[in-house]
């Protein structure tokens, strides 16, 4: 499709890449409308031209996905005064989705993430009382903050070691742990403290960083603007990657590169490791699912630990707030002291990060061993008080301009739920090992 201005294909949220059909989206609207009592048919298909014309002008060099289209679909009705229809919407996609799992036996929720874990998140948020913005305002009002940090923070610890206990379980013949999971879901500290509880059971660890595979920044691939993409997996040297996996675990010492982010360069055979045969290899990785990454390593001889924000928290209208934008709020703060981007560039460029997850990583869920859920409710409010003045900025910068679409809705989505937010809170409570200062700052970990 680039280039050539019309929608021809769309990415699924399982990664596939299937072709577009504009009678699809009449047929959605039209049922949207037809629940209520609304507008009849010619009104549906009049807004699914406007629809089409939207995502033409906003995609045009790119492949939306259909959280794309949805999105602007939803922004389309909003934008029309059918206020009432757009509800409608989104519950009617989100009642076809039940209806396609349960057709093929599967119940699953969002990102190929199982029922039953994103019941055990929301069952554990009730408890503690912080699934909703009401929730948390009441609890930040009692001065109960401090041990809601403390709830949370123990809650994923146990997380971390039930991971480390699930690979000694595995036996000896693992060789390779691979940590990954979406942008900002928290690999690096999860890494980390599995690592921990490990050692502490005498298992010897080597961790390999695979950023320093990137290829020079100017050999990554470029999208419309002619910005660089960190978020593809080739961007990354994935024939090196492999052939020092297989010389590690063949016993050989291998001189890894050196990528530095401020200047966008790569030094190669920098940093000497070697994998003793007691020792496991652990790759904390973005695309550590993507098959071709660790081609070179069979299958049996790897242990797959997925991290991402399996958040369960609610507005007063029962819009649940998405794990990709948690995850964008934690990284447009790290961008900006740890990688040298401004806030509103990490935001103009989370299309590709998404576009990447359905494509890299969202497919291979199915092949985990093992899942964390790296979501803190308490982290809200320090997130609110840090960024919140970014959004109306992006709001107004991007409203009119048709190729920053996904910035503007993502931007007006995120301002809406975080408003209400009392942000009234001390961060002396969260402590130097949390998982959430990987993104903030003030870790006793190296990063």
């Amino acid at each position: 499709m680039a280039g050539s201005g019309k929608i021809k294909t769309l990415i699924k949220r399982d990664g596939q890449v299937v072709p577009y059909d504009r009678n699809r989206i009449v047929d959605a609207i039209f049922k949207a409308a037809a629940s209520i009592g609304g507008f009849g048919f010619e009104e549906a298909e009049r807004l699914a031209a406007v629809v089409e014309l939207r995502t033409q002008e906003s995609y045009a060099e790119q492949v939306p996905t259909v959280e794309d289209l949805q999105d602007i679909v939803e922004s389309v009705l909003m934008e029309k005064g059918h206020t009432k229809t757009a509800r409608a919407y989104i519950i009617y996609r989100h009642q076809r989705t039940e209806v396609r799992e349960v057709q093929r036996g599967a119940v699953e929720a969002t990102d190929h993430i199982p029922y039953k874990h994103i019941y055990e998140v929301l069952r554990w948020n009730i408890e503690h009382g912080c699934e909703s913005i009401e929730g948390i305002n009441r609890i930040i009002g009692c001065g109960d903050y401090p041990a809601l940090v403390s709830a949370c923070e123990d809650r994923y610890a146990n997380e971390c070691r039930a991971a480390g206990r699930r690979v000694l379980e595995h036996g000896d013949g693992v060789r390779l742990i691979i940590v990954a999971g979406p942008s900002s879901s928290g690999k690096t500290t999860t890494t980390i403290k599995m690592e921990e509880h490990l050692s502490k059971q005498g298992k010897k660890l080597k961790a390999i960083n695979v950023d320093h595979y990137f290829f020079d920044l100017e050999m990554h691939p470029k999208d419309e603007f002619g910005d660089y993409d960190y978020e593809t997996p080739q961007a990354l040297d994935i024939e090196l990657i492999n052939e020092h996996l297989e010389q590690l675990l063949a016993g050989k010492a291998v001189k890894t590169p050196h990528y530095d982010f401020h200047t966008g360069k790569r030094t190669l055979n920098v940093h000497e490791i070697y994998l003793a045969d007691d020792e496991i290899l652990l790759m904390d990785c973005l695309h550590g699912l993507y098959s071709d990454m660790t081609r070179s390593v069979p299958d049996a001889l790897k242990f797959r630990l997925y991290i991402e924000t399996l958040g369960q928290l609610h507005n007063e209208k029962d819009e649940f707030m998405r794990w990709t934008d948690h995850r964008l709020l934690r990284r447009m703060i790290r961008d900006s002291w740890s990688r040298n981007h401004d806030a509103l560039s990490t935001l103009t460029h989370w299309h590709y990060v998404r576009k990447s997850e359905l494509q890299y990583i969202i497919p291979f869920i199915g092949n985990v061993d093992f899942l964390v859920n790296s979501a803190m409710p308490y982290e809200f409010p320090v997130l609110k008080e840090k960024l919140i003045h970014f959004f109306p900025q992006a709001i107004a910068r991007y409203k009119d301009d048709l190729k920053r679409q996904d910035a503007y809705l993502r931007a007006h989505r995120v301002l809406q739920f975080l408003e209400p937010l009392k942000s009234t809170v001390t961060q002396k409570c969260i402590p130097q090992n949390s998982l959430f200062r990987e993104f903030i700052g003030g870790s006793k970990y190296t990063y």
